[in-house]
């Protein structure tokens, strides 16, 4: 059964995705091409030792004025972070590449400023993906590409990604605080 349906928080959700329940079935809107650095960001993380961060360091990370579209990473970027102690705010599938999108923050505030965090469709990630989704659902959160947005509460979460800057554009609630993100990433809901 294909499914449409509409939007939340500038994400869309279900656009005609024939299994909107199976997160690694997802079906992107748009191409590869359309995606800012889609080279960039669908990659494995590479197996070494992570550098230990939290979200307050993340947003003071400096931001270029300019990133080039199909810019290759480079320096922080080709690092893998480790964040033990955050809080997932809000979560989502992105209908355009069908990234699991997540937003971060340092405390459970609501208001306190956050990152984002994203873990690709490539199928390497259809574990994380589905644990992401299995562990909201234990509180009470469906994510799906029909569902999704901000929790109701926020909840404890762990990160091991790898720095990726992107531009300056709308992709997530106001308390986005920063265009750096962890891109690709596994978040652990406990």
């Amino acid at each position: 059964m294909w499914v449409l349906s509409g939007s939340c928080n500038g994400q869309n959700y279900g656009v005609l995705q024939p299994n909107p329940e199976d997160l690694c079935k997802c079906l992107p809107i748009e191409p590869d091409i359309a995606d800012f650095r889609h080279i960039a960001k669908h990659q494995p993380i590479p197996s070494m030792a992570a550098v230990e961060t939290d979200v307050t360091t993340m947003l003071s990370w400096p931001q270029d004025v300019f990133v080039a579209p199909d810019a290759p990473r480079t320096g922080r970027e080709l690092q893998v972070f480790h964040l033990g102690s955050a809080f997932v705010q809000e979560a989502s599938v992105n209908a355009a590449d069908c990234d699991v999108h997540f937003e971060i923050s340092q405390t459970a505030d609501k208001t306190a400023p956050r990152v984002i965090v994203e873990t690709p469709v490539d199928s390497e990630f259809c574990n994380a993906r589905q644990n992401a989704q299995a562990q909201l659902a234990k509180h009470n959160f469906r994510l799906d590409s029909q569902h999704g947005g901000e929790l109701p509460m926020a909840l404890p979460v762990q990160v091991t990604g790898m720095a990726f800057e992107d531009f300056d554009h709308t992709r997530g609630s106001a308390q986005v605080a920063t265009i750096w993100e962890l891109h690709p990433a596994v978040v652990t809901i406990p």
